[in-house]
């Protein structure tokens, strides 16, 4: 039985395997009831691992051209199996993991299980980056109706596909206060941040780019990398932020396609990139001509001073391109995110809407507009700032008892994120399991290790959604949690 591996091609080794053994069956040169090769003798014949022939044979069974026998191995049943189909075709389920691609099949969910258990309101949150809902229901409702109402607005499938023209003016003049200098032409409205990434990712990436990220580093970003067939490199951080004064070396090793920086407050550590470290890393930029994709979301919450100006706001060349979001700072559920760069990145995103959206939440789109237009929008951030100081507050002050401990945190000066160094010994996602059971949702550092290579003595806690009540109760539950971990990892 004649295999042949291409050990050059991308394509993974049980999936050549199982393409060429297919062939041979459906092309009669493997007969019903000719025996295959032994897992081993396969794996040997080929140098590869055995669990390599395993998987292609469970794949192969699984499409129903071969059998194992037990104590004789794997045979060709081609022929008998689709007699048995279509005698008994009703009772077969459909298998789709012969279909599904891999990387969409063998996915960490650790993340995302931690969201959806708590997606139905039960629980306490520690782990969710959404807004406390601080609206007037009255206004709210006007808003609406005065927007529906607008006889010269355009139906929601009519809006551009680069947003809202009164949107994009007004974001323009809600950036300009931000130091940056944007005409409408360069700005490109999205539903979040997570859709602006990956559009920004398509529209430039090619499979095995490689694109610096920092380290830790959000999964939403490392893993949209990923799935585009790409490697994010992770860069160290420390206190003010990536590390970029060395990268020089590794920027002609590795040649990435663009450097992903979280700028201000930065998720999970909740740290501000230094002014020094963003002039550094703009200069190494425009030297290398890479382009930066620089994250801005919580900017706004900020409790004791603004951070540092935006990357965005230095950039004299337009080699950034800036993501901000108001998933923090408007509405729980209503999120806009807007990107502004170059205006031949803005055509070829406004393109990408064109084919996968064909609108942009237009209503969301005006309700912020209006908010920002009359004002209402700063009031409001101040008071989710305000909310956001105290539950930090509450949050640290309860932290601040296991000192004893050795659990280790800086206090955030703005952000919604607090990482925490556990003792040592004790595991983030032992601490975020025994945490799930009792009603709290944390989430484990390790998730934002892209290699998994580190984050396992520590935890990201999110306090912006839940009521100081709400948010004291769940703090204290950890507090007990993390000391009764500890307390019987000594007794061993």
């Amino acid at each position: 039985m004649p295999i042949t591996l291409n050990k050059k091609r991308k394509i993974p080794y049980y999936h050549q395997i199982v393409d060429q053994i297919k062939r041979m069956i459906l092309n009669g040169e493997l007969v019903d009831e000719a025996v295959l090769p032994s897992e081993r003798k396969l794996a040997a014949m080929l140098d590869v691992h055995r669990n390599t022939v395993i998987r292609a044979y469970n794949m192969l069974k699984d499409m129903r051209l071969i059998e194992s026998v037990p104590g004789k191995g794997y045979k060709v049943a081609y022929r008998k199996q689709s007699q048995r189909l279509h005698s008994d075709y009703s009772k077969v389920p459909f298998n789709w993991s012969s279909f599904i691609k891999d990387e969409y099949q063998d996915m960490e969910e650790v993340y995302d299980n931690i969201y959806q258990e708590f997606s139905q309101g039960s629980g306490i949150s520690l782990s969710t980056g959404m807004p406390p809902f601080i609206f007037d229901k009255e206004d709210l409702g006007s808003d609406i109706e005065k927007i529906m109402d607008s006889g010269s607005l355009l139906p929601a499938y009519m809006a551009p596909y680069q947003g809202d023209a009164f949107f994009r003016q007004t974001l323009s003049d809600f950036f300009r206060l931000k130091g940056i200098k944007a005409s409408t032409a360069e700005i490109q409205v999205l539903t979040e941040t997570n859709q602006a990434l990956d559009f920004i990712i398509t529209t430039l990436l090619y499979p095995g780019d490689c694109v610096f990220v920092e380290e830790p580093c959000s999964p939403d970003v490392y893993r949209v990398i990923q799935l585009a067939g790409c490697e994010a490199y992770p860069i160290p951080m420390d206190e003010d932020g990536m590390m970029v004064e060395n990268l020089h070396g590794l920027i002609e090793d590795k040649k990435p396609k663009f450097i992903y920086v979280n700028s201000s407050y930065h998720d999970p550590t909740g740290r501000i990139m230094s002014l020094q470290r963003r002039q550094k890393l703009l200069e190494l930029a425009e030297t290398q001509m890479i382009p930066i994709v620089e994250e801005d979301a919580c900017s706004e919450i900020y409790y004791e001073k603004r951070p540092a100006p935006s990357i965005k706001s230095m950039d004299k060349a337009g080699i950034v391109i800036y993501i901000y979001s108001f998933s923090l700072t408007f509405l729980p559920g209503i999120s806009i995110a807007a990107v502004v760069a170059d205006k031949k990145i803005i055509h070829s995103l406004s393109y990408l809407v064109s084919i996968h959206v064909i609108s942009v939440s237009w209503l969301n789109q005006l309700l912020i507009a209006h908010n920002l237009q009359d004002g209402r929008y700063y009031k409001r951030v101040e008071a989710i700032r305000e909310h956001s100081q105290k539950n930090r507050d509450i949050l640290c002050s309860k932290l601040e008892l296991l000192s004893d401990i050795d659990v280790r945190f800086n206090k955030p000066v703005g952000g919604v994120y607090v990482w925490v160094n556990l003792p040592s010994g004790v595991g983030g996602m032992e601490v975020a399991k025994e945490a799930s059971k009792q009603g709290v949702s944390v989430v484990p550092g390790e998730v934002f290790y892209p290699l998994r290579n580190g984050g396992k003595e520590n935890i990201r806690l999110n306090f912006s959604y839940e009521s100081g009540i709400w948010l004291s109760e769940g703090a204290d539950r950890l507090v007990r949690l993390i000391r009764k971990i500890c307390k019987e990892k000594n007794k061993l």
